[in-house]
């Protein structure tokens, strides 16, 4: 189902190049040699433990599945794919991101999970020459141009937040009719940028933001938040947030005197079976804004999912991770130099050059057109519902 990449114009030259002995790289930022018989390298930085381990596994069995449906090759070599856990924080993405910059083999990075852990890391990324896609950085600042959080060598195929905040807003105000919205985020990145966008888009439509609050993302007792949020009588909490302050909150708001029954609605960080355990019997009814992937193609790839994990998807982004794989691979393909006795030549700019240029690639999760700032995602949002012991949640409205 994978069409061929529209590519760019250099394409063509450096295939022509083939077969050539003694190949020089001229490319500006300098190319990976893979001998005969050796790996293509790509590395993950994900978060893999912890609380919002299942964001990070998720993605990476996506990659699995998509090297698997590949033949575990790329032009004849085989990929090695291993990495780092990230921890979906800025300490654990710069740890990873310093390890994984300082080994020349890397080709590419599948990552990272949370857009806190991208600030850090892809300078080190960016400097090492690395094309990196996120399957599950939302973050409108990464992609934005001129932007310093914006690196060379950036990706995603995961959508932009300025995307879900406008959707997870519009719904609350002209599906639900709320007028009195309150948010709150946990200073990360992602939820910091996430309900600014909601609250901006809300107040835009006509609504009132009654107040935006923050949580220490360690943080258990959120009474004080909750009763200052309470005195400004919101119809819907919106919090972006992840585990495990998003449990305590789903548990403790329902029990906060004036927000019996608000709304109460989160996004793709709690898109997750942990959400279950962390919000009990309260989490019925609790709301998600996140992507939606569907079609016989998919269909397939969770059938196979099922098959190799023995589960079902655990998170949101696993389609994402495997077409960010794909993407990389269509790209390696454009631009590599195959030599005579089998070694595989990477320039490393032409890589980049090649995803930038990326146009109607044919991907499990949509269209993708890549933008020359790393925006690569066909966006569909869509609102998720909980229900107690149920998971995952059910699909209540989409655009």
């Amino acid at each position: 189902m994978f069409a061929v990449l529209s590519l760019f114009i250099a394409a063509a030259l450096l295939l022509t190049s083939c077969g050539q002995k003694g190949y020089e790289c001229d490319d500006p930022i300098g190319c990976v040699v893979i001998g005969p018989g050796e790996p293509v390298h790509i590395a993950y930085a994900l978060v893999v433990a912890g609380p919002n381990e299942t964001l990070g596994i998720d993605s990476r069995n996506g990659v699995e599945i998509a090297i698997s449906d590949t033949g575990g090759e790329i032009l004849g070599h085989p990929v090695q794919f291993d990495g780092e856990d990230t921890g979906c924080n800025a300490e654990g993405g710069q740890a990873a991101g310093t390890k994984l910059a300082a080994d020349p083999t890397i080709v590419a990075v599948i990552g990272t999970s949370c857009s806190s852990e991208a600030r850090v890391a892809m300078p080190l990324f960016s400097e090492a020459g690395f094309v990196v896609v996120s399957p599950s950085n939302t973050a409108p600042d990464l992609t934005e141009p001129g932007n310093p959080n914006n690196y060379p060598g950036y990706f995603r195929t995961a959508h932009n937040d300025q995307v879900q905040g406008r959707v997870a807003a519009e719904f609350a105000y002209n599906v639900l009719g709320l007028r009195r919205a309150a948010t709150i985020h946990d200073g990360s990145l992602y939820a910091e940028k996430l309900q600014e966008v909601f609250a901006n888009t809300f107040a835009e439509l006509g609504g009132t933001v009654t107040a935006q609050e923050a949580v220490d993302p360690n943080q258990t007792d959120m009474s004080s938040v909750l009763t200052s949020i309470a005195a400004g009588n919101p119809e819907i909490i919106y919090f972006p947030i992840f585990m495990p302050a998003g449990g305590f909150i789903i548990r403790q708001a329902r029990t906060t005197p004036g927000l019996e029954n608000v709304y109460l609605m989160g996004a793709d960080g709690l898109f997750s079976p942990d959400v279950m355990q962390g919000g009990g019997a309260e989490v019925e009814g609790f709301m998600v804004s996140s992507p939606l992937v569907q079609g016989p193609d998919y269909d397939a790839f969770v059938a196979k999912y099922q098959e190799m994990f023995g589960t079902a998807p655990i998170s949101i982004f696993h389609a994402h991770a495997y077409d960010a794989y794909m993407l990389i691979k269509a790209a390696i393909e454009s631009v590599a130099i195959v030599q005579d006795d089998g070694t595989l030549i990477i320039p490393r700019q032409a890589l980049r050059d090649a995803m930038a240029a990326t146009t109607n690639f044919d991907g499990l999760t949509g269209n993708l057109t890549c933008t020359p700032t790393g925006d690569c995602a066909d966006p569909y949002i869509a609102v998720y519902q909980y229900h107690a012991g149920q998971y995952p949640p059910e699909v209540i409205w989409q655009p």
